[in-house]
């Protein structure tokens, strides 16, 4: 350790009474983090990339420092998609530590990841006065049935008004409108769900229609519009 010479030349003086770090809230309890292994917890949260054209929404679940769990869902960006998979493995096996210097080939993803970093060292993470956390898989059971992201996704022009084209119940198929042209409610189809039903041998046609429901006035609608065509 190499010291300046107006150190060098200070008369030592004793440090006071050490009191630690200032606890934070994990998995139900109060943690004086010293070690990157006195952390744990589950978040999430979004990143974006410098010209703000994609973003990600990154859930981690750590344990004892190292990430046992992780899901990323990104929007926005054709190559994130492919970033997304690379981050998947990446995380996985990794202290908090080694993941926050890691290239995680999209800058969304490395933003997230810089986000959730700082949420969960400074114990802001879901879990936080959550009895021992939750299970690994529960980043999972967010996506629920079909483990299909809930995506949102609408269109409108000032000349034609808006168009619903996938919402959280799944993927519109009609949306429904009333005597004054406004929308009163849509047809859906979860995907998910139907792509389950195939897999295990049901016609896609039966599928189709056992995935599918609606949402709002549909059953008021003076007409039934293709968001897509009409």
């Amino acid at each position: 350790m190499k010291y300046s010479s107006e150190v060098e030349a200070m008369c030592p003086l004793k440090k006071g009474a050490y009191h630690g770090p200032a606890p934070i809230p994990q998995e139900g309890k109060w943690t004086q983090a010293t070690q990157i292994t006195d952390i744990s917890g589950l978040t999430h949260g979004i990143g974006w990339c410098a010209p703000q054209q994609g973003t990600c929404k990154l859930t981690l679940n750590v344990k004892e420092g190292i990430i046992r769990e992780a899901l990323v869902e990104t929007v926005g960006c054709s190559g994130m998609t492919h970033s997304a998979a690379m981050a998947a493995e990446i995380l996985v096996g990794k202290t908090l530590l080694e993941a926050l210097n890691t290239d995680l080939v999209c800058d969304a993803i490395n933003t997230a990841m810089r986000e959730l970093f700082l949420q969960i060292v400074y114990g802001r993470t879901q879990t936080a006065f959550s009895e021992d956390g939750l299970p690994i898989g529960a980043g999972l059971e967010d996506l629920g049935k079909g483990l299909r992201s809930q995506v949102g996704t609408t269109y409108a022009t000032m000349e034609k008004g808006p168009r619903y084209l996938e919402l959280a119940e799944g993927y519109i198929t009609k949306i429904a409108v009333d005597d004054n042209d406004e929308i009163i409610g849509y047809k859906f189809v979860h995907l998910g769900k139907m792509m389950e039903m195939i897999a295990k041998g049901m016609d896609a046609n039966e599928a189709l229609e056992k995935a599918s429901g609606q949402y709002g006035r549909v059953d008021d609608a003076a007409k039934l519009l293709d968001p897509r065509h009409e």
